[in-house]
C-alpha cells in the first residue's frame, strides 16, 4: 500500500500539472473507482482544481464549486498523468480516465479494484471517515516527542509497531517505514509503548523525519504496484536497512536481520541491535 513518501511524491508532481486544469470529461470504467458521498451525482465536468493536497496516505484534490475528491490508493492504487495522445494511455487496470480542456488526462488504475475516487462537498472533508480521527504528520513542523507521546499514551499495552501503523498515532506511516523508523530508532517493534521513554521518543521521531525524507528523496517505495504520476518506480528499497533483507547482516552491527510477525504483519528487525523494552 503507499505510504506517505508515495502519497507525497505523486502529489508533487500532480500539484504543477493539474492546479488551473478544468475537467473535460470523465470515463468511469468500473462503477465503484468513483463515488459521490453526500452529493448525489454532482457533475465533476466544468470544474476547475484549485488546489492539490494530501493527508497521511490520501491525496485530496480541491475543485472549484466547493466540491473535493478524494483519492484512496489503497494496495494497488495509481494515479497517472499522461498528455492525453491517443486511449489517453489508459491499460486493463484502468479504472477511472479525467480528461482535462488543456489536453492533459488524469488516469486511475487500481489493479485489485480496492481503491477509490470519493467526490464530497470540500467543507466536509474534515468530517470523513479517518480523516475526523487521523494523527498528526510526521513531517509537520510541529511533530515532536510530545506529539508522538501524546498518540502512544492512547495505546498503552500496543506493541510499538502497531501503534506507529494505526492512523490516529501519526498519519502516514504503514509497514515499510514503521521497521525502517524502528531500525534507525534502535527500538524493538515488540517493544511496549508504556516501557519507552524521552530518549526513545525523539529517536523515533527523528527515525521518522529522516526515513520518510530519504524515501521522498527517491521518490518512494515500490514493491509490487506502486508507481509515482509518471509511471516511474520509486527506489527507496535499494537503501532499506532492514525492510526486505531477512538474513542479510544489519549496516549498523553485523547481526543478522530477522523477519518475524508483530501486529498480524510480516516485520524485520536486527537481532542485535535494536533493544526490547518491556
Amino acid at each position: 500500500m503507499p505510504e506517505l513518501p508515495e502519497v507525497e511524491t505523486i502529489r508533487r508532481q500532480l500539484e504543477p500539472v493539474l492546479v488551473g486544469q478544468t475537467v473535460e470529461r470523465v470515463d468511469v470504467l468500473w462503477h465503484k473507482s468513483l463515488v459521490f458521498q453526500g452529493v448525489g451525482t454532482a457533475p465533476l465536468v466544468g470544474r476547475r482544481v484549485e488546489a492539490v493536497g494530501r493527508r497521511g496516505k490520501m491525496l485530496i484534490f480541491s475543485l472549484d464549486g466547493d466540491l473535493s475528491v478524494l483519492a484512496h490508493l489503497r494496495m494497488t492504487g495509481q494515479l497517472v498523468w499522461s498528455d492525453g495522445g491517443g486511449t489517453g494511455g489508459r491499460d486493463v487496470a484502468t479504472r477511472v480516465v479525467i480528461w482535462f480542456e488543456g489536453g492533459g488526462v488524469l488516469l486511475f488504475n487500481d489493479q485489485r479494484k480496492f481503491g477509490s475516487l470519493v467526490v464530497l462537498a470540500t467543507d466536509q472533508v474534515g468530517a470523513e471517515g479517518l480523516l475526523a480521527r487521523m494523527g498528526p504528520e510526521p513531517l509537520a513542523d510541529m511533530f515532536d516527542a510530545d506529539a508522538l507521546g501524546a498518540g502512544l499514551s492512547r495505546r498503552p499495552r500496543s506493541t510499538v509497531k502497531a501503534a506507529l501503523l494505526d492512523q490516529t498515532v501519526v498519519a502516514g506511516v504503514g509497514n515499510i517505514y514503521a521497521d525502517e523508523v524502528l531500525w534507525a530508532a534502535r527500538v524493538h517493534p515488540e517493544s511496549t509503548t508504556s516501557a519507552l521513554g524521552a530518549v526513545q521518543l525523539e529517536a523515533i521521531v527523528r527515525g521518522l523525519v529522516e526515513v520518510l525524507t530519504t524515501s521522498l528523496e527517491r521518490g518512494g517505495a515500490t514493491m509490487r504496484n506502486y508507481v509515482d504520476a509518471a509511471g516511474n518506480r520509486g527506489t527507496y528499497l535499494d537503501v532499506a536497512h532492514v525492510f526486505g533483507r531477512t538474513g542479510q547482516p544489519c549496516g549498523r552491527c553485523g547481526a543478522a536481520i530477522a523477519k518475524i510477525r508483530v501486529a498480524g504483519r510480516g516485520t524485520h528487525v536486527c537481532t542485535g541491535c535494536q533493544v526490547l523494552f518491556t
